[in-house]
């Protein structure tokens, strides 16, 4: 069974940093191309960024271009989102999501099969 499990949310104000983590066990993870998804209460869960199965390939959603950054360690089943240049408008939970669709960087949630429980990253301003 696969699992998905993030890390590394928290409490920070706005301008700062925060890096998620999401562990993947069960299964080969580079088997899988990856992204990380966010969501607030009332809201549709929003795309936020895709990596590839070897990590040479990125696609990032227009909101956290150029402050979020998507990596992954398959040596360690690890992904990573580095986040910087945090605004308010990021609070949310963010979850971390695989597929073994044979095309990465989907934004439709549907497409991954396995999703973590999420994380909660709380920007002030």
């Amino acid at each position: 069974q696969v699992q998905l499990v993030e890390s590394g949310g928290g409490f920070v104000q706005a301008g700062g940093s925060l890096t998620l983590s999401c562990v993947v066990s069960g299964s080969t993870f580079s088997k899988y191309c990856m992204a990380w998804f966010r969501q607030t209460p009332g809201k549709e869960r929003e795309f936020v960024a895709a990596i590839n199965w070897g990590g040479g390939s990125t696609a990032y959603a227009d909101s956290v271009t150029d402050r979020f950054t998507n990596s992954r360690d398959n040596a360690k089943n690890t992904m990573y989102l580095q986040m910087n240049s945090l605004k308010p408008e990021d609070t949310a939970v963010y979850y971390c999501a695989a597929s073994t669709s044979p095309y990465w960087g989907s934004e439709y949630p549907p497409v991954y099969e396995y999703w973590g429980q999420g994380t909660q990253a709380t920007v002030s301003s």
